[in-house]
């Protein structure tokens, strides 16, 4: 056998015809975006600073996106499991957000002190996301902890659609508008950019948010338990590390990160409603596989990541297509983004975070 029949050999025992033909189908995708995007570029009449708008905006719904993707891949961290009624937890955040900022509006607090009154919403509804969560993982999830994992799958989406409905049932099925701040209207000019005052709050908290629980995780002594149960709970509870409590605490992190978030999405669309939290809750789970699963710094890119590829993607590659309407298409955009990373870099863009015993 010469050289290039063992090299065809070695190919042909690597990838099968399944791999050929998704890689094909990726390389068409890609084609196809780069195509549209070269004629966007050529026939647009949006000038710099309207593009440096959409990378703002991108940045500020990907903030909101990579918190609540924290919350995803900090159980996934420590359970190895999805917990896809985190979008729930995003969205009981937000509903008491918007009881207690109507509270501080009918009492004239929320004009009248609006640095005071976004705090006392923002610990609000950390409080609530935080709550919900405990409750969560105390019923639905510590009681599989030693089942198969298809079995807390089943149950995250049920706790899922019992926390939704719940919702409907206590607060309707109609929106509710939250109410709007006199600090944030208008916008602030930045380096001559003109940015709305919600989007540059947005911006700015889910840094100072995101940059505290990186903190948190890697200098303190819980940080440190919960990455030692994350590598392996049964070497971390002969150590003297309470596991259940460690897995409580990480299921609060990950709700107050979610509970920052429903508030930031609330100041952003001034709305509320019990179905909320399905599409940000799908989207920042994407956000989170992107980064790669179990990674907190990959979360975060992976946030915003998305957020800026959705905000561009529809005046960037579709409007080149001739697709008419092409912004109702951004979570066509968002989701053909996650197929192609899963194609070309099944783990992520950092890489999934692997303990030595799941290797």
């Amino acid at each position: 056998m010469n050289q290039w029949q063992r090299r065809l050999e070695y190919w042909r025992r690597r990838y099968d015809i399944t791999d050929v033909v998704v890689w094909l189908f990726g390389l068409a995708i890609l084609a196809v975006a780069v195509y549209g995007t070269v004629r966007s570029l050529q026939t647009t009449t949006y000038d710099s600073k309207r593009w440096a708008q959409f990378v703002v905006y991108g940045i500020s719904q990907g903030g909101v996106y990579a918190l609540i993707a924290l919350g995803y891949t900090l159980v996934y961290g420590i359970l190895f499991m999805i917990n896809f009624a985190h979008g729930e937890i995003f969205m009981f955040g937000a509903f008491g957000a918007l009881f207690t900022a109507l509270a501080l509006d009918k009492a004239g607090y929320w004009n009248g002190h609006p640095v005071l009154s976004l705090i006392i919403v923002l610990l609000v509804a950390m409080t609530t996301s935080s709550v919900i969560a405990v409750l969560v993982e105390r019923v639905a999830y510590r009681p599989l902890r030693k089942a198969p994992r298809l079995v807390p799958l089943i149950t995250a989406i049920g706790a899922s659609f019992t926390l939704q409905y719940t919702a409907r049932s206590f607060f309707g099925s109609g929106l509710r508008a939250f109410p709007e701040m006199d600090m944030l209207k208008g916008s602030v000019s930045v380096f001559g950019l003109d940015i709305g005052k919600s989007h540059a709050l947005t911006i700015v908290v889910s840094l100072l948010m995101m940059a505290g629980l990186y903190w948190y995780v890697q200098k303190t002594k819980t940080g440190k338990a919960m990455r030692a149960v994350a590598e392996n709970k049964d070497v971390a509870a002969l150590m003297g590390i309470d596991v259940d409590q460690i897995i409580v605490r990480t299921f609060i992190l990950g709700a107050s990160m979610a509970g920052v978030a429903g508030v930031l999405y609330s100041l952003i669309f001034f709305q509320v409603k019990f179905f909320m939290g399905f599409v940000p809750g799908i989207k920042a789970f994407t956000a989170a596989v992107l980064g790669g699963i179990g990674n907190i710094p990959g979360a975060m890119l992976g946030g915003y990541f998305l957020g800026i590829f959705e905000s561009l993607g529809p005046a960037l590659i579709l409007e080149g297509l001739g697709i008419p309407a092409p912004s109702q298409l951004k979570d066509v955009i968002a989701f053909t983004m996650l197929v192609m990373v899963l194609i070309f870099r099944p783990t992520g863009i950092l890489g999934e975070a692997v303990s030595e015993k799941r290797a």
